[in-house]
């Protein structure tokens, strides 16, 4: 067995600064989970290096025994960590916990996860009664404290577990080398009264409270994980889990650019600093939205489309006159630039890596190369780009990179007169090139009609979103759908100024996910129990 000896570079106890909250985001292990919102090992690590430069604290970065291509990520995002501590997620299982540390190994400042339910719903899930969880609590945390001098332990629904028996496991988890208490609202069920109650009970109960960080995990299925959380760092915790835009299961998490924005804009009553750079915000926003298929809600509080738009009359006349009237915070605050200057077909590659640039999309000449031909593109058919329109295009251009499998070539749809609408599609399909004409209720139908007829499958259409990128008749429509097949769920986005084709191509992208997740090796019936049994 291996002992820890890197105590040096990690963070096991108290914060010696108690205003400092940590900032510990599970963008690629709790937000992965959303369904279809699965990533390449590519966008992992990508996804991993900005979260690193932009001052997370703890990077949660997978769950390594769920599978081999999680094992790999979180050891590729160990090796590759500058200044986070790299995270993996175990079960309270010593085969779980032996192979989550033989992916964090690696980094220069490692943490185990280990986690059990300890409410009485998910005590029933193993089948262990209370004194038979206690042991397993510290038979697994001290096995994980020999291997790793970090070891975070988690109570999954802290949140509706008895308050003696939460106080006892928390106690063992201590006294069995846990440096980090976290207590999860895995379904979202706490308010945020409830949430400080709680946190403070535990801190002054539990023997040892004052040696170790609690931290607080919320989920957003009642509206109030932002809130909930913090209540918790009110009430003494010092480190948030949270995600990007809020993704992950179900309603989503807490989202880590609404409780830091809050921290700092309410600094006058809520007296306590984190390490990130608010300038990256946007930057990991969207981003994070392109690689998982998730659309930003237009109004979502500070990263959404209207987070700094003002349309109310009475609101444009006070902005102009003084912008504190109705803006809280700058759109500079979280790296949006806010000069709006269109661009049009006169524009040159360095003028559009410029303001790629200024939006947050460091491209390199390869991209840039594709990136410019599918600008000019659309300026030949719009008269001005907006900064919307560029943020679409990207969006656009790392949405469907699964695979090409189907690519949408030419699109002609007849509709309207009381007849059935008719498209005609042309499509590559594998190397060869075909064209099927289908009829339809509608235009959009009609062409995911002729795209069934030429590509077979199983999957259904559970989601088929439109949205208007900018105003005009000549605005860009960005389209999404979900898919659903034999339990994977995939999703495609795609934009352009002709919304049936925008459509053609979101659907053949979630086709194209869907097809390169069929072709992987099947997870196994311990897999898949992985994937549901966690905090």
């Amino acid at each position: 067995m291996t002992t820890a000896t890197a105590s040096a570079t990690t963070t096991p106890g108290p914060l010696s600064d108690p205003d400092r909250v940590l900032i510990f985001d599970t963008t690629l292990r709790d937000g992965e989970q959303s369904p279809g919102a699965t990533m390449s090992h590519a966008e992992k690590l990508e996804i991993a290096q900005m979260l690193d430069e932009m001052g997370v604290d703890i990077i949660e970065a997978g769950f390594p025994i769920a599978s081999e291509g999680d094992f790999a990520a979180v050891t590729e995002i160990a090796k590759q960590a500058q200044n986070a501590v790299i995270c993996g997620l175990a079960r309270a299982q010593i085969p779980d916990i032996d192979r989550c540390w033989e992916a964090v190994k690696h980094a220069r400042r490692p943490r185990i996860h280990t986690f059990i339910g300890t409410s009485p719903l998910h005590r029933a899930i193993p089948n262990l009664d209370m004194d038979q969880m206690a042991d397993r609590i510290h038979q697994t945390v001290t096995h994980a404290r020999n291997l790793c001098d970090n070891v975070q332990w988690s109570a999954m629904d802290a949140t509706r577990t008895e308050h003696d028996y939460l106080c006892r496991v928390v106690e063992i988890a201590i006294k069995a080398g846990a440096s980090t208490i976290n207590i999860p609202d895995t379904v979202g069920y706490t308010a945020p009264r409830e949430s400080a109650a709680l946190i403070r009970m535990l801190i002054e109960r539990v023997p040892g409270a004052d040696k170790v960080v609690f931290s607080t995990h919320c989920h957003n299925d009642l509206g109030m994980a932002t809130a909930n959380s913090l209540a918790a760092v009110e009430a003494g915790a010092r480190q948030i889990e949270c995600t990007i835009n809020g993704l992950g299961e179900r309603a989503g998490n807490a989202a880590l650019e609404e409780v830091v924005m809050a921290l700092k804009v309410r600094h006058d009553i809520m007296p306590w600093t984190t390490g990130i750079d608010t300038k990256k915000i946007i930057g990991i926003s969207r981003r994070v939205s392109q690689v998982s298929g998730f659309p930003v809600q237009f109004n979502k509080a500070i990263v959404g489309k209207n987070a700094f738009l003002h349309e109310s009359g009475i609101h444009q006349d006070g902005v102009l006159k003084n912008v504190e009237t109705f803006e809280i915070m700058r759109p500079a605050d979280i790296g949006l630039n806010e000069a709006n200057i269109a661009m049009g077909k006169h524009s040159g590659r360095a003028a559009l890596r410029a303001k790629l640039a200024d939006l947050g999309y460091e491209v390199g000449d390869n991209q840039l190369k594709d990136i410019f031909v599918r600008f000019k593109e659309l300026a030949d058919r719009k008269k001005e780009i907006y900064d919307d329109d560029l943020v679409a295009l990207m969006q656009d251009s790392a949405a469907n990179t699964d695979s090409d499998y189907l690519q949408v070539k030419k699109l002609r749809v007849v509709c309207g007169g009381g007849e059935p609408a008719m498209a005609t599609l042309t499509m590559v399909v594998g190397d060869a090139e075909r064209t099927e004409t289908a009829q339809g209720d509608g235009p959009v139908d009609a062409t995911f009609n002729a795209v069934d007829a030429m590509f077979e499958h199983h999957a259904t259409l559970q989601l088929y979103q439109v949205h208007a990128v900018t105003e005009g008749t000549d605005a860009q429509a960005t389209v999404s759908v979900r898919m659903e097949e034999d339990g994977r769920i995939a999703t495609g986005q795609a934009s352009d100024v002709d919304t049936i084709l925008a459509s053609a191509k979101a659907y053949v992208g979630a086709l194209n996910r869907l097809k390169v997740r069929r072709e992987r090796t099947a997870p196994d019936a311990d897999t898949r129990a992985i994937s549901m049994y966690t905090v």
